[in-house]
């Protein structure tokens, strides 16, 4: 089989699941009006899909730092963090980070997936160990790779398989990389993060937490699942996204370890990589503070999620397993994904489709994002179009 006939085959399995020939997958959003509305195609839809979990993406205050920033330093860097592309609000940024963290040190990225693999592949190396949630972001798995270490999965969430595994390794333990989520994007499940520190400690571990869905969302200043429990201090590296809550682009990690900052001669991904824009650092400082100060914004997005969960499990869906701004509609055929999300997009309605390989244990996901700026009436909208495509998915 030559390389172009491997894609061949990959076309031929997407025209078997979509049938119909519809671009599930990279759909153009044509126009954006607001944080929740657009439009594609001759149809306005509500965004249900987006990760904007605090809507800023419009925030008058990201909108005006942004465009301060392209009139005073340009449109780009043209270079890595290791040339030219460290600006004088790079290190800033990295100092608020870590300031918000009350952490020792900062590294910022130019994307959240380049967060992870620079982090995981500068910190472990062949002769070590990565264990891993078997739910684990792509990002997670292929900075894994990178590394260049034995890579081990427990099961999802399952502190018993974990210290089963832990426990094989023997003294190998004390150079392993334990890697789990605040909250898993597939499912929008917590990780049990004080079970899995007791073990880390026990075992003389190393911990990495990617916070990416949980910046913003979980705690009272935003940190994430690591000041809902209480636990920064015990947690080694934190790694997240500024794409999601903070609407824009890039990734950070902080650690209370001296040592973060020699990954910036370590990661090949860090090294390499073009600096992200002026624009988009500027837009993220000013994010920053807005999320550090959205008490009122994280209590408006929970009770959405509250709103919306609650509906969709009286109407008797299958759901993840607990509330959080990731409610994930389980399925069992991609057939009848496909039609709950299509039936949707008719309604007026945009999430997301999760098919086989990416869907955890061979399901089939629609996934929804709620967002703060998601008004009751909207919610209602969304309740009222998965009540009526209830009886039509499952026919």
């Amino acid at each position: 089989m030559s390389l172009l006939d491997k894609l061949d085959a990959v076309a031929a399995t997407r025209k078997a699941l979509l049938p119909e020939g519809i671009d599930v997958f990279g759909t153009p959003i044509e126009e954006v009006y607001s944080s929740t509305e657009a439009r594609i195609g001759d149809r306005r839809i509500l965004f249900l899909g987006t990760n904007n979990y605090l809507g800023l993406t419009f925030a008058s205050e990201c909108l005006a730092a942004a465009h301060s920033a392209i009139d005073s330093e340009g449109t780009g860097t043209t270079g890595s963090r290791m040339a030219n592309g460290s600006y004088s609000g790079h290190r800033a940024l990295e100092r608020e980070f870590a300031d918000f963290y009350h952490c020792h040190s900062c590294i910022v990225f130019t994307t959240g997936y380049q967060a992870n693999l620079a982090t995981i592949s500068g910190l472990a190396g062949a002769g070590d160990v990565v264990l891993i949630d078997g739910d684990s972001h792509a990002s997670i798995y292929d900075g894994c790779r990178l590394s260049g270490a034995e890579i081990i999965r427990f099961r999802h969430n399952d502190m018993v398989d974990l210290e089963k595994r832990l426990r094989r390794l023997g003294d190998r333990s004390r150079s392993t990389l334990i890697i789990v989520e605040g909250i898993y994007s597939m499912l929008g499940d917590r990780a049990p993060l004080a079970e899995i520190v007791k073990l880390k400690n026990a075992y003389g571990s190393t911990l990495l937490l990617d916070e990416a869905h949980s910046l913003g969302v979980l705690g009272k200043t935003g940190q994430g699942l690591v000041e809902e429990t209480g636990l920064i201090d015990k947690v080694d590296f934190i790694t997240g996204t500024f794409s999601k809550s903070l609407g824009g682009i890039g990734g950070y990690c902080v650690s209370n370890h001296p040592q973060l900052d020699q990954l910036r001669y370590v990661s090949r991904p860090y090294i390499f990589t073009a600096s992200p824009t002026p624009a988009t650092i500027a837009s993220t400082r000013a994010a920053l503070k807005l999320l550090h100060d959205g008490i009122e914004l994280r209590q408006q997005l929970w009770k959405n999620v509250h709103q919306l969960y609650s509906r969709l499990d009286d109407l008797g869906y299958q759901l993840g397993p607990e509330p959080s701004p990731v409610i994930a509609i389980i399925l069992d055929t991609p057939r009848q994904a496909l039609m709950l999300w299509k039936g949707l997009l008719d309604h007026g309605i945009y999430v997301n489709l999760v098919l086989p390989p990416a869907a955890p244990d061979g399901r089939s996901l629609v996934r929804c994002s709620v967002s703060a700026v998601h008004t009751s009436e909207q919610m209602d909208h969304v309740g009222s179009a998965f009540a009526e495509l209830r009886e039509i998915t499952f026919a």
